[in-house]
C-alpha cells in the first residue's frame, strides 16, 4: 500500500534558495470574501547557489488572476502547495515577478495568512502563513525590504514599516529592513490608538501606538509603560535601540498564539495588551509585561537576525525568552521570577521530554513546523544561553552578544553561527556544549558525598534516559552551582559552579570545620533532574537556612514532594516537618511575600505523577488528587493561626496598584485564603468575593469557593457581572472546570461547550474549556475515560477549522503511556479514532502520529 503521509523535512537536506529578492511590492484590494493581492517582486539569481534552477513559489489557498515575467504573461498551473517557474522560463539575470490572486480572508477559520476577525482584517504569518497571500518563496532565508499599499474604506491602515502615504481609501507603508516573508503583518479595520513618544538614546523620536477596538482604549496604560520600559532596558543591557520611526502594537480577538513581533507592528492576543484593576489579575499584568517585552525584544533577536531555515527557530526564540527572562527578573524580584521560569520548565518542558513529543532544542526533521513551537525549542532554549551565560560569565556574555550582533546583523543565521561567536570571543571551546542542541531529553544528576572528618568530597554523575529516535545518550556539559551549609545553618562555603563534563566527577572541599549539607544546583543552575538523597531533616534545613532563594523554595517543594509520594504509594501520614517548616518560613516577615507564597503552594498533580513515573511508578491521578488535598487540609489545620494573621496583614488598601510588591502581597493573601477555606467553610472567601475592587482577589476568592464544592452563587453574580466581557468571561468558563471535582469535570466542560457563549472558533475561548479540563488531572484522567473522549471529540472538530490550534490542544494526551493499563487502553482508543478520521490535518496527524508510534 502506498504510504500517502506527508513527507518529513530534514535539517540535513537544507540548500541555499536558488533565487534571491531585491524588492518586494504588495497592493491589497481588501474584501472579506474576496480579497484582491497584487504582488511586484523584484528576482536575482543567488551567487552562492547552483545555477539553473527552477524559482518555486509557495502559495495555498490562492486563485490565479494573473502573472507575468518581466511583464510577459505567464500560464500558472499551480499544484496543492506552490507554483514552481522552470529554469527555461525564468531570465538568466536578475527579473520581474507579477501577479494577481484572489483570497477569501472572512473564510480563514486556520487563522494563518490574511483572515477576519469581528471585522477586522489581520495577518499572522509565521511559520507559513504568507503563503496563503501570495506567491512567494516562503522561507525565512529570503529576505527583502517591503513596500505595501492597502485600499480599503475601513478608517485604520497599517503594515510594516513606516507610513509612505495616505489618502481617502488607501495607505502607503515602507519597510526599509530586509525580513522574511513570516514577518509582514497587516491590519484593517475601525481602531482607536493609545499614543505616545519614545526618544531613543541615538536621539530617533519614535510614535507608539496601541490599537484596539473602540471601547477597550481605557485597558492599554499598562502595555504602553511595559512597551517604553522594554524598549529602555534593551538599549541599556544589550546597547539595542529602536530602528524605525514608528511601533504600532493592535489587539486582535482572534489569534493563535500569544503575540507576533512583526516588524514595526506586532499583533497580539487581546488578552496579552488589555488590562484594567477590574478586569485583570496580576497574572495578567505580569504577562502583558512579559510578552510585551518579548515581542519588542525580537525587533534584533529575530528580525535583524533572523533564522536561517526552522531549525533554527530556538536561535531567536530560546534567546528572546532568556532575555524577557532577564527583563522581568529586574523588574520584579529576581528569585521570585527565577522560581515562576523553573516551575514553568518544569511543568510544561520537562513533560514534553519525557514523553513521545520529546524532540532537540534543533530538531533534525520535522512534517508539520507548527508543532514546533513548543517549550523545548522556548523554554528550554532559553536554560541554554542561561548556561552559555554562566559559563564564560557577565563579561565573556557581553562580548559574545556584541559580536553576534556586529557579525550577523542582517543575516538568516543558525544555531551555529551563535554557538561560535561565544568561542570566539571567549576562546573557549564549546563543542562538547552543542550537544544540548542536538540532544533531546531531560539529564538526572546524581549527587553523592563523602566526609572523611576534613576533607568533604561531592561527586556527580550524569545520565539522560532514551527518548524516540535517541536511544543513546553522550555526556553534556552541564554547569551545577553548589554552596556548603553547616550544622547551625551558616554557610560554609559560597556558590561555586562545578562543571560536570564526563559521565562522573568528583569534587573536593577542604579545611571545613564539620560536615556541610550541600545545596546542589543553585539557581536551578543547568535543566536536570537532580537525583539526591536526602533526609526530610536535611531539606528542612535547608528550606531554613540556604542561603540562595531558588534553592531554599526547591528544598520545601522536594520536602511536600516526597511526603505526597509517600502518600499516595505507601498510604503513609504526613509527620510534622513539613508544617513546622513551613510556619517558620511564614513568620519571618524578612522575606518576600511572593517567594512565601510560592513556598506554601504544593506540587501540582501534573507535576506529581511526572515525578511518581520518574521514581519507577504509576501514577494514579484519583491518588495524587486525594493525597495532595488531604495534606492541604493537614496544613490548614496545622497553620491556621498564622495563615490567618497573613490573610489580614496581607491587605493591600489603597488605590489598586500591579507592581511586584503588592501583587506578592495578594498573592500570598490568596494562598492562604485557600487553605483557611478549608477551615471556615469559605466565610473569609465569599466576604472577600463580595468586597474585592480587583479581579485578583474576586478570582482568587471565587476559586478557593469552588476548590471547596462551593460557589454557586459567586459564579451566577460573576457571570452577571462580566458577561459582555469576552476576556473575562474566558476566566469564567476556565474556572468552573479546572476547580471541578473529578467526578463532575467533564460534565462541567460538556455544560459550558454548550453555553451560548461557548466559540470554538476563538482559540482562546476553545482553549478555556476544552482546554482547561486538561489541567484538572484528576477530571481528566476519570477512570471512567469520558474526558478523553470530549476531548478527542472536540480535537477532531477544531482540526476541521484550525488544525495549528487544535494540534496544540492534544498535547493533553502526550503523557498517556505512564498511566495504567485501563487508562492507556482507553486513550489509545482515543488517539486511534482521531488518526483514522479521513479528513486529518497535517498537524494533527503528525502529533498523534508521534504520540502513538514512539509509545
Amino acid at each position: 500500500m502506498k504510504d500517502t503521509s506527508p513527507a518529513a523535512i530534514h535539517l540535513s537536506d537544507y540548500a541555499p534558495p536558488p533565487w534571491l529578492v531585491d524588492r518586494v511590492h504588495l497592493t491589497f484590494r481588501l474584501n472579506p470574501g474576496a480579497t484582491r493581492v497584487r504582488s511586484r517582486i523584484r528576482f536575482r539569481p543567488n551567487p552562492d547557489a547552483a545555477p539553473g534552477k527552477p524559482l518555486r513559489l509557495d502559495g495555498e489557498g490562492l486563485t490565479p488572476i494573473t502573472a507575468s515575467i518581466d511583464g510577459t504573461p505567464f500560464t500558472a498551473a499551480p499544484d496543492a502547495t506552490g507554483l514552481t517557474i522552470p529554469a527555461a522560463d525564468l531570465p538568466a539575470g536578475a527579473f520581474d515577478w507579477q501577479a494577481e490572486v484572489e483570497i477569501a480572508p472572512d473564510a480563514n477559520t486556520a487563522l494563518e495568512g490574511l483572515y477576519v476577525s469581528r471585522g477586522m482584517f489581520c495577518t499572522q504569518c509565521e511559520a507559513e502563513g504568507f503563503r496563503r497571500i501570495t506567491w512567494y518563496p516562503d522561507r525565512p532565508d529570503v529576505m527583502a525590504p517591503f513596500r505595501v499599499r492597502i485600499e480599503s474604506d475601513l478608517p485604520v491602515l497599517l503594515s510594516n514599516g513606516n507610513p509612505a502615504g495616505a489618502g481617502p481609501g488607501w495607505a502607503e507603508w515602507d519597510d526599509p529592513h530586509p525580513k522574511p516573508s513570516y514577518l509582514f503583518a497587516l491590519v484593517a479595520g475601525d481602531l482607536v490608538a493609545t499614543s505616545d513618544r519614545f526618544t531613543t538614546a541615538q536621539g530617533r523620536d519614535v510614535a507608539l501606538n496601541i490599537w484596539v477596538r473602540k471601547g477597550d482604549e481605557h485597558r492599554t496604560a499598562y502595555a504602553m509603560d511595559a512597551l517604553k520600559r522594554s524598549m529602555r532596558w534593551d538599549e541599556e543591557v544589550y546597547g539595542r535601540a529602536y530602528d524605525l520611526d514608528v511601533f504600532n502594537i493592535v489587539a486582535v480577538d482572534d489569534f493563535n498564539m500569544g503575540a507576533m513581533e512583526n516588524k514595526g507592528l506586532n499583533i497580539f492576543n487581546a488578552r496579552y495588551v488589555l488590562a484594567d484593576p477590574a478586569s485583570a489579575t496580576d497574572t495578567d499584568f505580569a504577562n502583558i509585561e512579559r510578552i510585551i517585552a518579548h515581542e519588542y525584544f525580537h525587533n534584533w533577536t529575530g528580525n535583524r537576525i533572523t533564522c536561517r531555515d526552522w531549525f533554527q527557530l530556538s536561535l531567536k526564540e530560546g534567546l528572546t525568552v532568556y532575555r524577557d527572562q532577564q527583563f522581568m527578573a529586574d523588574m520584579r524580584s529576581a528569585p521570585v521570577q527565577r522560581i515562576a521560569d523553573v516551575l514553568t520548565l518544569r511543568a510544561r518542558q520537562f513533560r514534553e521530554d519525557a514523553g513521545p513529543l520529546a524532540h532537540p532544542v534543533q530538531p533534525a526533521s520535522y512534517v508539520e513546523i507548527n508543532n514546533f513551537y513548543t517549550a523545548t525549542v522556548y523554554e528550554k532554549g532559553a536554560e541554554l544561553i542561561r548556561m552559555l551565560h554562566l559559563l564564560v560569565g557577565d563579561d565573556g556574555y557581553r562580548a559574545a552578544l556584541e559580536l553576534y550582533f556586529d557579525r550577523h546583523d542582517g543575516d538568516a543565521a543558525t544555531i551555529d553561527d551563535w554557538v561560535r561567536v561565544f568561542e570566539d570571543a571567549t576562546g573557549r571551546d564549546l563543542t562538547q556544549f552543542r550537544r544540548w542542541y542536538a540532544q533531546a531529553g531531560t539529564p538526572r544528576l546524581r549527587v553523592t558525598e563523602d566526609w572523611d572528618g576534613a576533607r568533604y568530597t561531592l561527586t556527580l554523575a550524569q545520565h539522560t534516559p532514551p527518548t524516540p529516535g535517541q536511544p543513546d545518550k553522550a555526556p553534556l556539559h552541564i554547569p551545577v552551582a553548589v554552596g556548603l551549609i553547616g550544622p547551625d545553618g551558616a554557610e560554609l562555603a559560597p556558590t561555586r559552579v562545578l562543571e560536570l563534563t564526563g559521565a562522573e566527577a568528583s569534587f573536593t572541599f577542604d579545611d571545613l570545620p564539620a560536615r556541610p549539607l550541600a545545596s546542589v544546583l543553585r539557581g536551578v543552575s543547568a535543566p536536570v533532574i537532580v537525583e539526591h538523597n536526602l533526609t526530610s531533616e536535611d531539606r528542612a534545613a535547608l528550606l531554613a537556612h540556604d542561603t540562595d532563594p531558588v534553592a531554599r523554595w526547591q528544598a520545601g517543594h522536594d520536602l511536600a514532594r516526597d511526603i505526597l509520594h509517600a502518600m499516595v504509594t505507601e498510604n503513609a501520614r504526613p509527620g510534622p516537618d513539613y508544617t513546622d517548616a513551613l510556619a517558620r518560613l511564614l513568620s519571618d516577615d524578612t522575606l518576600d511575600p511572593a517567594f512565601r507564597a510560592f513556598a506554601l503552594a504544593l506540587p501540582g498533580e501534573e507535576t506529581l505523577a511526572q515525578s511518581l513515573h520518574e521514581a519507577g511508578h504509576t501514577p494514579d491521578p484519583t491518588a495524587i488528587h486525594a493525597a495532595r488535598e488531604a495534606l492541604a487540609r493537614q496544613m490548614a489545620e496545622a497553620l491556621e493561626p498564622p495563615l490567618a494573621r497573613l490573610f489580614a496583614e496581607m491587605d493591600t488598601p489603597g488605590p489598586y496598584s500591579p507592581d511586584a510588591t503588592a501583587a506578592g502581597r495578594r498573592a500570598l493573601r490568596l494562598r492562604a485564603l485557600s487553605l483557611l477555606s478549608r477551615r471556615d467553610g469559605g466565610a473569609r472567601a465569599r466576604a472577600l468575593f463580595a468586597s474585592a475592587d480587583n479581579m485578583t482577589e474576586a478570582l482568587g476568592a471565587w476559586a478557593a469557593l469552588l476548590q471547596i464544592g462551593a460557589g454557586a452563587e459567586e459564579t451566577a453574580t460573576f457571570y452577571r457581572r462580566w458577561q459582555g466581557d469576552r476576556l473575562v468571561l474566558d476566566k469564567w468558563f476556565a474556572q468552573q472546570i479546572v476547580n471541578a471535582p473529578a467526578e463532575r469535570a467533564t460534565a462541567a466542560a460538556e455544560s459550558l461547550a454548550a453555553h451560548p457563549d461557548f466559540d470554538p472558533k476563538n482559540p482562546n475561548r476553545f482553549r478555556a474549556v476544552v482546554g482547561a479540563l486538561a489541567m484538572n488531572p484528576a477530571g481528566f484522567h476519570h477512570p471512567s475515560g469520558a474526558g478523553y473522549r470530549f476531548v478527542a471529540d472536540w480535537l477532531i472538530r477544531l482540526d476541521a477549522l484550525n488544525p495549528q490550534a487544535a494540534a496544540r490542544q492534544s498535547t493533553a494526551f502526550e503523557t498517556w503511556a505512564r498511566y495504567d493499563p485501563a487508562r492507556r487502553a482507553l486513550i489509545r482508543t482515543e488517539l486511534d479514532r482521531i488518526r483514522a478520521h479521513p479528513r486529518l490535518s497535517r498537524d494533527m496527524g503528525e502529533m498523534v502520529g508521534r504520540m502513538l508510534d514512539s509509545a
